[in-house]
């Protein structure tokens, strides 16, 4: 029996199911169904892409039958050939491209993020002193959060798709999400069962909000979904799953949650469905989702002609991913309902596929914890045969479940890092909890733990910490983060300045280690905010640690800036921080001159966020390729076929990051800080917020809170109309313009924290 197996022994046995215990050795059908050959191709041709002609100095074999043998875990080992190569033999591919990046990241010091690369690899390769044997403690590494599709990846080409492929089989990837094009298929299902066009574009969301669409919360927002959609993503996704299953990848494919377009009802007047909802913030014009009941057997069938297309269609690897309850509250709290919706969603997967496995996220258990009490998550895990179905433990690092569930009453689960929520682009860090955190669960009291996760809603930011997480999932203990860090400093930028580094560690005990239990959308910041008068202005840090980071980072700006993509985004990154801090600072001045009736101070105040502060962020970030609002929409764009189409991408971008939904149902939960964004969207309603209270002032008169956010919704409103084009490229000079910042406000910042 395997570790992990013997886990879930244990904890069976502890339960008085011993009987289960086959059940639970079926995940061992969860791994790689390609060949050992094509994997190996696979990952010579990564490095290929990565390394260009120094890839010939790795020598790649992949060679399953070993690895499995011994134990389901993935592994590989390093050593150096006498011909000064590196041999890297891994179980799968995935283990060896792992293992590739493991030894350019020791012993070469080399980086590779979404905000750039440092591949300055020695000639010759460092030698290895002896082979090194690395294997996972456990046996999935988990990648992706649903909201990811929309929040990240819902405008990505293949070259974007193949670039991060490539980057999860580095990270040692084995476990990702895969959604892409579901629709397509969808559709299909429906025509089929008897719905018009018309019914089918009333239930799609449109491409910004199709996670929402996808998990029962929304409908038609946003849409409908042209044709052409269809066609591009369920091509793209037949060329993302290939890849991913050629490095040895166990793609995660969508089932049927029991959602159904709301004609299902006309067309089947009999049929058992009760309205849900309404989600968040939205009425029922596009929230109201309508569940069909799994005691129905128009379900079953649903569910069946689903998978047999998406089979014909994708293929198969035997996992699902279905989310029926994500943020709503169910029709009953009966325990039994429960287990039949689960029962009934799983009977949907296995009467396709026999050894269907349900991957669910757990994030509802921690939404909705007043309703998820143990009887109703007993039923609903139970529902389901033990090691059927693995739950995702989605924001452990803050709010684990596993504890409180004991281990999920037997199911398996994987600890996730969540992290990141609607694509903020603030620092942000949980670092001593991600680091105990995966080792307490694996260590829990018959722990049914299984693996490790990364679950942003949003990616692209703070890479970091999912460096660190990624490696995390591959040792056996916590890393010393303080010396961690700073070996990630110096590989991140190729320099030994013990500068960067001491900058890097201020942030790890200060901005990257929140310990505050929940604490969610982390860019709280009022710069990303709807303008009033109560805002909230505290943080989680010392503010101190920051200011010295910058001013660290700073003092190797003029070395580095030229020589360093990593640091040039870096420097941008903790320059915003700090302007952003700046931001509460005037704020907080700006409302105290308001409420004394200090109109010239007010004014001075005002202005200079207005005309300098704010105009001086989106410079230093339009300066920067990674923070730039043109390349967002230029991408939403470039998806369609004709003009009506780049109209709707684009309306799609802008109304997520901004009122995210028809009247700001969701305003600013998906904020970025980019440029163009900056001055168009944030300095436009802070000037209306400033040039409002000097008017009151000058009137007499209170601030009239929602006669305000009347007015400056139609600031937010023109801007989600807009055509207007942005820069796709970099302007200006990232240190000119990051110097003069630095010279003009880190002196005004430290006064600041003194006169605190």
């Amino acid at each position: 029996m395997t570790r992990c197996c013997h886990f879930l022994a244990i904890t069976l046995l502890a339960l008085g199911i011993p009987e289960a215990i086959s059940s639970w050795t079926s995940l061992a059908h969860l791994r790689p169904r390609i060949d050992d050959g094509v994997q190996t191709r696979a990952v010579t041709e990564l490095l290929r892409r990565l390394l260009g002609e120094r890839a010939s100095d790795f020598v790649v074999s992949v060679d399953g039958a070993q690895g499995w043998a011994e134990g389901d875990l993935d592994s590989y080992e390093l050593s150096s050939t006498k011909d000064d190569k590196v041999s890297v033999t891994g179980n799968t591919g995935v283990a060896a491209a792992n293992g590739v990046y493991s030894y350019l990241k020791e012993f070469c010091g080399c980086h590779v993020s979404w905000s750039g690369d440092q591949l300055r690899v020695p000639r010759p390769l460092p030698r290895i002193p002896e082979v090194i044997k690395v294997s996972s403690p456990n046996r999935f590494r988990y990648y992706q959060n649903v909201c990811t599709q929309s929040y990240s990846t819902v405008w990505w080409d293949w070259p974007r798709w193949e670039r991060e492929i490539d980057w999860m089989a580095l990270n040692g990837i084995n476990l990702p999400l895969a959604f892409t094009g579901q629709e397509a298929i969808w559709q299909e299902v429906y025509l089929s069962l008897g719905l018009n066009q018309s019914d089918i574009d009333a239930f799609f969301t449109g491409p910004a909000f199709l996670a929402w669409g996808r998990m029962g919360n929304l409908h038609s927002w946003g849409g409908p979904l042209p044709q052409s959609w269809h066609v591009k993503q369920a091509s793209l996704q037949k060329k993302i799953l290939d890849r991913m299953r050629s490095l040895g990848m166990i793609p995660v494919l969508p089932a049927f949650a029991g959602h159904v377009p709301a004609a299902i009802t006309k067309l089947f007047p009999q049929a058992n469905v009760t309205q849900l909802g309404p989600w968040s913030h939205f009425d029922c014009n596009y929230s109201c989702s309508y569940l069909l009941d799994p005691r129905d057997p128009l379900f079953l069938n649903i569910g069946k002609l689903f998978l047999k297309q998406q089979l014909q269609k994708f293929g198969t690897d035997h996992i699902y991913s279905a989310d029926t309850f994500n943020e709503m509250i169910p029709a009953s709290s009966d325990p039994v309902y429960l287990s039949a919706v689960s029962k009934a969603v799983f009977s949907s997967m296995t009467a396709v596929d026999p050894q269907a496995v349900w991957l669910m996220q757990g994030w509802l258990f921690v939404h909705q914890p007043d309703f998820w009490k143990p009887p109703q998550i007993k039923a609903l895990v139970l529902g389901v045969p033990l090691g059927r179905m693995i739950v995702l433990d989605l924001f452990a690092e803050s709010t684990p479940i596993y504890i409180s569930t004991k281990s999920f009453y037997g199911q398996p689960f994987i600890w996730c890092m969540l992290h990141n929520f609607g694509g903020n682009t603030g620092l942000f860090g949980t670092v001593e909890s991600i680091n105990q955190g995966p080792f307490d669960a694996l260590h829990f009291p018959n722990s049914t733990m299984v693996g490790t996760g990364l679950a942003p809603e949003g990616i692209e930011q703070n890479a970091v910490l999912y460096e660190l997480m990624s490696e995390l999932a591959w040792r056996k203990e916590p890393v010393n983060l303080l010396k961690w860090v700073s070996a990630y400093a110096t590989r991140r930028y190729a320099s030994s300045s013990e500068n960067v580094a001491a900058a890097w560690r201020l942030l790890f005990q200060s901005i990257y280690n929140c310990t505050i239990p929940f604490y969610r959308n982390h860019n709280r910041s009022p710069l990303v905010r709807r303008p009033s008068l109560r805002m909230d202005t505290n943080i989680w840090y010392n503010r101190s640690h920051l200011y010295e980071a910058w001013r660290l980072l700073y003092l190797e700006a003029k070395s580095l800036a030229s020589s360093s993509e990593t640091f040039r985004h870096d420097l941008v990154d903790v320059t915003r921080e700090a302007l952003q801090l700046l931001v509460s600072d005037y704020y907080q001045e700006i409302t105290t001159y308001f409420a004394n009736h200090q109109l010239t101070e007010l004014m001075t105040a005002g202005g200079v966020l207005l005309y300098d502060i704010l105009p001086e962020l989106d410079n230093l970030l339009s300066s920067e390729g990674h923070f730039l609002l043109g390349v967002w929409l230029e991408r939403a764009r470039a998806m369609a076929l004709e003009e009506k189409e780049a109209d709707l991408y684009e309306f799609n971008a802008r109304n997520q990051i901004t009122l995210w939904g028809p009247s700001g149902n969701i305003l600013d939960y998906a904020n970025k800080e980019w440029g163009g964004l900056v001055m168009d969207y944030y300095t436009q309603r802070w000037g209306l917020f400033v040039s409002t209270l000097i008017e009151c002032i000058d009137q007499g008169v209170p601030f009239k809170e929602e006669a305000f956010n009347r007015a400056v919704f139609q600031v937010e409103k023109a801007f989600v109309a807009s055509r207007r084009k942005y820069p796709v490229e970099p302007v200006g000079d990232t240190y000119e313009i990051a110097s003069r910042i630095f010279v003009k406000y880190y002196p005004q910042a430290v006064w600041n924290l003194r006169k605190a």
